[in-house]
């Protein structure tokens, strides 16, 4: 898991290139996005500032090869000890959001 007040960093690896973001997609995918990382700065991260960058999706280019599937290649996960994943408890619903709890409890929110 990347801890998204760090900026330009991944565990012991920095750097622009290692910069966390999230790309959006028109106004409601901006609106969630918005909203679900100001709700986890307060309730997950004690208030702390969310670094990743919010930013509207624009040209793609995938990946090397090599970088594919990474994880089905790599069945020993990635080196760096800090990118596994964790539980967090859920975050609170905004006051407007009717949507429900997965089978397991969980929101769609609680997993990073």
């Amino acid at each position: 898991m990347h801890d998204p007040t760090t900026r330009d960093r991944q565990g012991p690896d920095r750097g622009p290139q290692y910069r966390s973001a999230v790309f959006w997609h028109g106004e409601e995918q901006e609106r969630v996005v918005r909203d679900v990382a100001a709700r986890a700065a307060k309730e997950w991260w004690a208030g702390g500032e969310i670094v990743t960058e919010i930013a509207p999706a624009g040209k793609w280019w995938d990946a090397e090869e090599y970088h594919q599937l990474y994880l089905d290649k790599n069945l020993g996960g990635y080196e760096c000890p800090s990118h596994y994943i964790r539980t967090f408890p859920p975050l609170s619903r905004p006051e407007n959001d009717s949507t429900k709890n997965d089978d397991n409890g969980d929101t769609p929110s609680n997993k990073i």
